[in-house]
């Protein structure tokens, strides 16, 4: 089932000297549960394109369709209320709150949604046991290395469960075995619960494991294959 669509998508920055075609006419589609990874090299308008699906970005031009809704046209509280309840964010940044511990980081967007303290709890305690860090579950980001502060990240896109993960480079920070287990984590969870993963990586170990890859260079699609 198609779930995400882009037509004809442009986005265009504009400073004082020279106008840039970040994102120049992109027509994807997604099927619900693709475990996706969108290649390029730096500039190639890979952030660009998961930050306008994720409606953190407005399109210069074109439609983001998400379950037939074209959410360019949402208001600013709906397109929250929609981010809320649909969409994981992995930032390269990690993008955590520093007075918050891991736990209470993994617990946010589920008090956000309304879910009482003994399931927010679980989930959260749960998902940093899955990515190897149950025993800093009190640690607040600053006592925490780049890597765990990742996996918190992580953990905490994974804990609303929601229909799709945008992941922008979610493994920069991660040792060889650190990835691995991540990638396993998340590939599991796109089998058992029907989530669709997109990626934006320059890592390998992440593009071996995607099952469709999206080549993008200067703002287009350059090539998209499906891998058996």
């Amino acid at each position: 089932m198609k779930v995400l669509e882009l037509k004809n998508l442009v986005k265009i920055y504009d400073d004082s000297a020279v106008q840039v075609k970040a994102v120049d006419h992109i027509d994807l589609s997604f099927e619900q549960g693709e475990f996706a990874a969108i290649v390029g090299p730096s500039g190639s308008g890979k952030t660009t394109l998961l930050n306008m699906i994720g409606g953190l970005d407005n399109p210069t031009e074109g439609e983001i369709i998400v379950n037939d809704q074209n959410i360019c046209k949402l208001s600013s509280s709906k397109l929250i209320n929609f981010r809320l309840h649909n969409i994981g964010f992995v930032f390269q940044a990690y993008n955590l709150i520093p007075v918050l511990t891991a736990r209470e980081n993994v617990e946010f967007i589920m008090e956000l949604q309304g879910r009482d303290k003994k399931e927010r709890n679980e989930r959260a305690m749960e998902l940093l046991n899955a990515v190897g860090i149950g025993d800093r579950a009190k640690s607040r980001p600053s006592k925490l290395s780049g890597g765990q502060q990742q996996r918190v990240a992580v953990a905490r896109a994974l804990a609303s469960k929601p229909k799709f993960v945008l992941a922008d480079e979610p493994t920069a920070n991660l040792d060889s075995k650190s990835t691995e287990t991540l990638l396993d984590i998340m590939e599991q969870l796109n089998k058992e619960e029907n989530i669709t993963f997109i990626f934006s990586t320059h890592d390998q170990r992440v593009v071996n494991k995607a099952r469709r890859v999206i080549t993008v260079e200067d703002g287009h699609v350059v090539s998209d294959k499906k891998i058996n």
